[in-house]
């Protein structure tokens, strides 16, 4: 029953990665803080119209405010702090600190809050993953690592993690994955509105800016997080978050084929190991045979 789920959460994380190869292809010069405000800008526009359609009014007057306010700011502080850290310590080393911090904390939070122990297979498999991040990671270069940077990005996954929850007791109170989405991202839009306008957004009215506002709101953003929340629905937050990690696969991949950097052997490793991460999750979990019976 879970495939389906995590065949979604793994393509929500495809397109997650596209988000620091996008903003590094935009125009210079860019106020990290305006970029990750208009994506939400966008992205919340996006799926408010995407809930209104599918469902109607209704299902986003239901959403229970403390989850809901919880998650808002859980977006809105993750997209300031990842582009910051994009910005400071390099789309490589900001993206795999972000969401590879955000699995770790997310099982925390969950154990503590829900008293629910995560499985072996999610803790083996965020082992294998989290060792092939921290190879990424020193894979980028000490020259490009900044412990602001990091912090940051570490703040960022605080920040993910947190919405994980929230989003996560919004979906199991049978709210619509569509609904939950655009409460969340549409509260995140109108909180980051004023960054948008002190980052200044000018650079919207150019062709290279106004394509990265569009794309960033649709593919990483509306169409991941859609996603992300019907893949959330039937799986622990934990879990769900363990499978972001193809985030950082992808955009070590894009890196590669579209941004032309070069892959060491170490973050070839690193690499390997987050996907053996992936597919110890995705494994179907072994079934016990059942004793036969005594003949008769």
């Amino acid at each position: 029953m879970s495939i389906a789920a995590r065949v979604q959460v793994l393509l929500a994380a495809v397109c997650f990665g596209t988000t620091g190869t996008a903003q590094a292809l935009g125009p210079d010069g860019l106020s990290p803080l305006a970029v990750g405000a208009a994506r939400i800008l966008v992205g919340g526009a996006l799926l408010v119209l995407v809930a209104l359609l599918a469902h109607g009014a209704a299902p986003l007057r239901r959403l229970a405010p403390t989850p809901l306010l919880i998650g808002a700011a859980g977006v809105a502080v993750y997209q300031l702090a990842f582009f910051a850290a994009v910005q400071d310590t390099g789309v490589a080393v900001g993206t795999i600190v972000a969401i590879g911090s955000g699995p770790t904390l997310a099982g925390a939070f969950e154990w503590r809050l829900d008293r629910r122990a995560p499985s072996r297979a999610w803790a083996l498999a965020t082992v294998l993953a989290l060792a092939g991040v921290a190879l990424l990671a020193a894979s980028g270069g000490g020259a490009s690592v900044s412990l602001p940077g990091v912090g940051l990005a570490v703040l960022a996954g605080a920040s993910y993690a947190t919405y994980t929850i929230a989003a996560k007791r919004l979906l199991a109170r049978g709210n619509e994955p569509e609904a939950v989405m655009a409460g969340t991202f549409g509260l995140a839009a109108v909180v980051l509105l004023p960054v948008l306008a002190i980052g200044g957004a000018g650079w919207l009215a150019q062709p290279g800016g106004a394509a990265l506002a569009l794309f960033l709101g649709i593919v990483p953003t509306a169409l991941a997080y859609v996603l992300f929340a019907r893949g959330l629905r039937r799986l622990a937050a934990a879990e769900a978050a363990t499978l972001t990690l193809a985030e950082p696969l992808t955009a070590t991949a894009l890196g590669v084929i579209v941004l032309g950097e070069g892959l060491s052997l170490g973050a070839a490793c690193g690499a390997a190991l987050v996907l053996a991460g992936l597919l110890a999750l995705a494994a179907p979990a072994p079934t016990r045979a059942e004793p036969a019976s005594a003949p008769s």
